[in-house]
């Protein structure tokens, strides 16, 4: 967690606006909170948002806060108890919640009854929160569970954080709806209800794709930011979060989160610059071109050397991503943790091509980015390279590609690009390895 705050603490001092980090429990648990605090702040940062996890542990198959059985219930309960215990410690405001939970058949489950179970666990969760916490609960319409979802849009979160009380509110991933979702109606209507509760910001093209923020459509990010500004949710007193949810597979993460705040603030640098008073004689008047002009004008006019100059006048590089380049930052980190032991990359579930490139690797890409690595040791280290384990194939069937296909390509292209091939590890189902 300490090289996680790192990471974050650079993509603030190339910007100026990501202030704080969230922290996942249990992937960032540590014995002492108040040090972790006085860590980040040395690093110019500050702990923020506390995420609970309710996916992974094999008891919450069937659900957790939804689960039939009380036991299981308590469990998911008590790990919310705990984080906010964290949140005692740190000084964090939210309790950030997204739960699993779900059935992929009908009649699998009783959905009314998961509703009931899930009100009742969220209450004891909500009655733990001090004075100034709050419990933000978000959503997602499917996956892991494909027939429903148990809080599945913002209707269904939004229902059950009103019956809580003042400190439950909704979190609004960007990714998380379905294709032609109009996300900026229900910031609108969220912000209207006094229920928007937090972002999480990021970029979807087919699923929950969590790419760079404003990557597959800058025009949704926009109106989403217009609705934000337009309804008080922009701010210091505003109460909402912005934070980034995102997964670079291909990216470098430290520019990838650089680039994602930039966007942010070019989108809300044009959402302020609406003129909201043609806009609004125009809507009078019925002219509907007239007022869709005024629209595109914010949209379209290039903000980026306005906000240059904010930057230089706060002391900050007027072109973040350059700057943060010009550092070495990474070669320092791959200079400081290598050499690598074992490189562990992904080989299966990449068909069809054009629907799974952007999340998944194929055998190509992974042989291409095993070489990178390689390269990367023997310049910086001088180490010969680590063996490739491939992972995630095999287990059941989720793409176009026959479940077999993976390791034969892999061997297959290892071999015609003559490479050691006591490097390539695709190991037989219950096959160990001994690593060190």
């Amino acid at each position: 967690v300490q090289e996680k705050l790192a990471d974050a603490a650079q993509v603030h001092a190339f910007t100026g606006l990501a202030p704080t980090v969230a922290l996942h429990i249990p992937w960032d648990k540590v014995d002492d909170y108040a040090a972790l605090a006085a860590y980040a702040r040395d690093l110019g940062v500050a702990l923020g948002t506390i995420n609970s996890n309710t996916f992974q542990d094999d008891a919450y198959k069937f659900g957790s806060l939804t689960h039939l059985d009380p036991a299981v219930r308590r469990k998911a309960i008590d790990h919310h108890l705990e984080c906010i215990d964290i949140m005692d410690a740190t000084g964090s405001r939210d309790l950030k919640i997204w739960l699993a939970d779900g059935s992929n058949y009908p009649g699998q489950a009783d959905l009314r009854g998961r509703q009931d179970r899930l009100a009742e666990s969220l209450q004891v969760i909500y009655d733990r929160l001090g004075p100034e916490q709050r419990l933000v609960l978000e959503y997602k319409f499917f996956e892991p569970a494909f027939y429903h979802t148990d809080v599945c849009d913002w209707g269904t979160s939004y229902a059950q954080v009103a019956a809580l009380g003042p400190k439950a509110m909704v979190c609004l991933d960007t990714g998380h709806h379905a294709p032609g979702t109009n996300i900026e109606f229900i910031v609108m209507q969220l912000l209207r209800l006094g229920k928007l509760g937090s972002f999480d910001f990021n970029s979807r093209f087919y699923a929950d794709d969590d790419l760079i923020v404003g990557a597959a459509d800058p025009f949704q990010l926009f109106r989403i930011l217009y609705e934000v500004v337009r309804g008080g949710g922009y701010g210091p007193d505003s109460g909402v979060a912005f934070m980034l949810d995102q997964c670079h597979n291909v990216e470098d993460k430290v520019p990838g989160q650089i680039r994602s705040v930039l966007n942010v603030q070019e989108m809300t640098a044009k959402a302020m610059l609406v003129d909201t008073d043609a806009l609004a004689a125009a809507q009078e008047a019925g002219d509907v071109l007239g007022a869709n002009g005024v629209f595109m004008d914010a949209f379209y006019t290039d903000v980026r050397a306005d906000l240059a100059d904010w930057r230089e006048s706060r002391g900050l590089p007027a072109d973040p991503m350059a700057a943060f380049a010009a550092t070495g930052y990474l070669g320092r980190i791959a200079a400081d943790h290598g050499p690598f032991d074992l490189a562990i990359l992904p080989i299966g579930a990449y068909e069809p091509r054009w629907f799974m490139r952007p999340v998944h690797l194929n055998p190509e890409d992974a042989v291409a980015a095993w070489q990178e690595v390689a390269c990367a040791q023997a310049d910086t280290h001088g180490a010969p390279p680590p063996p490739l384990l491939g992972v995630h194939w095999g287990t059941y069937k989720l793409t176009d590609e026959p479940m077999d296909e993976p390791p034969r390509r892999m061997r297959d292209l290892w071999r015609a690009a003559g490479l050691d091939e006591a490097l390539l590890w695709v190991l037989a189902h219950g096959e160990t390895r001994r690593v060190g």
